[in-house]
């Protein structure tokens, strides 16, 4: 029997093979922290332990852990973590760099050798990952999950721009491969430099994210009507996201509707200027889990005005929501949003367009319906499911190709 697995075919020999594998995956940020790098590495540890895979995960610090964390309270993958030490990321104090020597992590690997490597961000823990990696000739791949070099010019750093654009393309490229999410994303991956890239994309919980979580007490404690409009924006509240854009979009329709109400999930260190101009605007601060869930079904547009985002996992999570997305033609909307049809996307360049977008989805009412209708139905066919399936065929194929070439009498473990 042949499957065909994302344009790969794959014999049940090579499926029995990869079962049981040993994966691990480094990476600055990991769950319980909040954000899109963070949510895809729980999505996928917990895919790859479900197909009956070893996960383990090398991570920092984070902020208010213990030395000795409570395994009661911890991630449940805290028996097979290596938890190293942490610096602050500049403008982003609440994240870390890791900090570890290339040689202890050679030591660790030597004893218990993984098949294969995810390096999920570039930072010094990365670095040090993929050097012993390669010292070890243990197959390593790489994730294009975020923009750094692009946020530079939003913290008043676009001086480092270039230098960060070069370290990225060299790091990628010290890697056997790089997963790029979106098709849009590879380009500008290949536009740096960043040879041999692939796609790998993203998924979202249709049980979890479903416009049957609406919640009509969450609404009227937004001082909202069964009419009046709800205008969404979830996400880091930070320079990079452009928020800025976001609103002055919700002021264009709250002329055309004065009932209807913004509403902002999320934290960061724009929150304080925001409030302190706009007292007027709900902060919900950071929501986690079903409060989340009811936070987007609750809601009736989903602005996201970022144009610095990879992918935008919050793009996916707001149409299996039923809302009405309104993004630019950039990451997850590119592959994902239908002008018109399951949402709206403006040029990325053009942001007169994202405004008039949302006041048509605002002013019309069933278009509006019919757009959050079919968003719901296309976020069913993007299940997690199948982009487990692709990495695993991805990193499969990293291992053989290693493999393969390795000296004779170097054996590669298979759990």
């Amino acid at each position: 029997m042949i499957n065909r697995l994302a344009g790969c075919t794959v014999t049940d020999t090579q499926r029995s093979n990869r079962h049981r594998q040993h994966i691990t995956i480094v990476s600055e940020t990991f769950p319980p922290e909040i954000n899109g790098v963070a949510n895809t590495l729980r999505y996928l540890c917990q895919g790859l332990m479900n197909r009956g895979h070893h996960v383990s995960v090398i991570r920092p610090r984070q902020p208010r852990e213990s030395r000795r964390p409570d395994p009661n309270t911890c991630s449940p993958l805290f028996e097979h973590e290596r938890v190293v030490a942490g610096l602050p990321i500049p403008h982003y104090s609440e994240f870390r760099f890791g900090i570890t020597r290339p040689s202890s992590l050679e030591t660790l690997w030597q004893n218990q050798r993984p098949n294969c490597i995810y390096v999920a961000t570039q930072g010094p823990l990365g670095w040090a990952a993929v050097a012993a990696a390669k010292r070890l000739n243990i197959p390593v791949i790489s994730g294009f999950h975020t923009n750094f070099h692009s946020y530079s010019r939003y913290y008043r750093l676009g001086v480092l721009e270039r230098v960060l654009c070069a370290y990225g393309r060299w790091f990628h490229n010290r890697t056997q491969q790089t997963l790029v999410p979106t098709r849009k994303t590879i380009a500008t991956a290949q536009n740096m430099g960043i040879r041999n890239t692939a796609l790998w994309s993203r998924g979202v919980d249709c049980d979890r994210f479903s416009p049957s979580k609406r919640s009509k007490s969450l609404r009227q404690q937004w001082g909202l009507q069964d009419n009046d409009r709800a205008v969404l924006y979830v996400g880091r509240l930070a320079p990079e996201k452009n928020l800025p854009l976001a609103v002055v979009c919700f002021e264009r329709i709250r002329k055309l509707y004065p009932t209807a109400r913004f509403i902002l999930v999320g934290d960061g260190p724009m929150r304080a200027n925001l409030q302190e101009r706009h007292p007027e605007f709900i902060f919900c601060g950071l929501q986690q889990g079903d409060d989340l869930a009811a936070h987007y079904a609750s809601g009736d547009l989903f602005l996201f005005p970022s144009k610095t985002d990879t992918f935008g996992n919050v793009v996916l999570e707001a149409m299996a929501s039923g809302l009405g997305v309104i993004a630019f033609n950039d990451a997850a909307a590119s592959e994902h949003i239908r002008n018109n049809e399951n949402g709206m996307k403006a040029p990325l360049h053009n942001d007169d367009n994202f405004v008039q977008h949302a006041l048509k989805l605002a002013d019309q009412p069933s278009l509006l319906q019919r757009v959050r209708t079919k968003a719901r139905l296309d976020a069913l066919d993007l299940s997690w499911n199948q982009q487990i399936d692709v990495f695993e065929r991805l990193a499969f194929n990293s291992f053989t190709q290693v493999s393969s070439h390795a000296d004779n009498k170097q054996s590669f473990p298979v759990l």
